[in-house]
């Protein structure tokens, strides 16, 4: 484990998810207080929107307007230049529990995940369906029987599409046919066997890592945040665990990879992920450590 010396970069926050750095700033969402947020190298912090249905992943079309995954009403939300939100798909009919995080690629397609099931309700574990949606809004099934498809990354040639599983114990992968379809899912990295039981009180003690937040690097491994381990692990391809980061007491759900050069790693810390303790507090933070291997691939 590499020891290392953070910053704190913001605080102040429910609880921050889909980190993006995109043209020179941090981009965030804040699921309780509902807003998108951009937050620069100096400290200024913009409130971009404000998301009823509570924000999560965070992606660009390719004339830059911004999509916001709409988490509860299981929508996808596209902000127009004058900054009104309108909905660019609506994932209610295919998503089978709230739409969670995405990668949206050069050409303006969403690769959007959801929980499969009520993880705060404490519903049973379900498999959760992939979806695409294009530039255009149309909706269509990418993959289906993923443990909680959560941070999603494009390989830089654009031909690999990379799925944080987090309740599989597993980090996936499939490759991105010319129309954007996806081909079967592969193991990326294994962490441990696939959970047995649908119960979260058996299914959570059999998790060795469960990976959220996730960004690529230059070297082709994957900066994961571990959800139960309040690490963040550099992984390579095949599962080699390269480097380790202990955030200590505080949980890690998120990370990217950005500043000037892209060497800096953001970790979206807070005490636990539990929506009842964190929508009433305001302890959620994002820590800033300097790393060697930059960032790479889309944001």
């Amino acid at each position: 484990m590499s020891k290392h010396d953070f910053s704190t970069f913001i605080s102040g926050y429910d609880y921050l998810e889909a980190p993006r750095w995109h043209d020179g700033r941090l981009w965030i969402s804040d699921f309780y207080t509902h807003q998108v947020i951009a937050a620069g190298m100096d400290g200024r912090v913009e409130t971009i929107a404000t998301v009823v249905g509570q924000p999560s992943g965070l992606g660009w079309l390719p004339d830059g307007r911004l999509l916001i995954v709409s988490m509860r009403d299981r929508k996808l939300l596209r902000r127009e230049p004058d900054g009104s939100l309108v909905v660019h798909a609506d994932l209610s009919g295919i998503a089978g529990g709230p739409v969670n995080d995405m990668v949206v690629d050069s050409k303006g397609r969403a690769y959007v995940g959801n929980f499969g099931f009520d993880l705060m309700g404490g519903a049973p574990l379900e498999t959760a369906r992939l979806v695409i949606v294009d530039a255009g809004g149309n909706i269509s099934v990418a993959a289906e029987s993923l443990y909680f498809p959560n941070a999603m990354m494009i390989t830089p040639d654009g031909r690999t599409l990379i799925v944080n599983e987090t309740f599989g114990n597993r980090i996936s992968a499939f490759d991105i046919k010319v129309d954007g379809t996806l081909g079967p899912r592969r193991d990326w990295a294994c962490f441990g066997p696939l959970p047995l039981g649908r119960e979260l009180a058996e299914v959570f003690p059999q998790a060795k890592v469960a990976p959220d937040g996730g960004v690529l690097d230059a070297e082709g491994a994957v900066w994961i945040a571990d959800a139960i381990g309040n690490r963040a692990l550099r992984v390579a391809e095949g599962g080699r665990v390269l480097d380790e980061i202990s955030t200590g007491t505080q949980g890690v759900f998120a990370c990217t990879l950005g500043g000037p050069d892209r060497r800096t790693l953001f970790l979206c810390v807070a005490p636990d992920f539990h929506e009842n303790q964190r929508k009433n507090a305001r302890e959620a933070a994002v820590w800033a450590v300097s790393v060697t291997v930059p960032g790479a691939g889309l944001p």
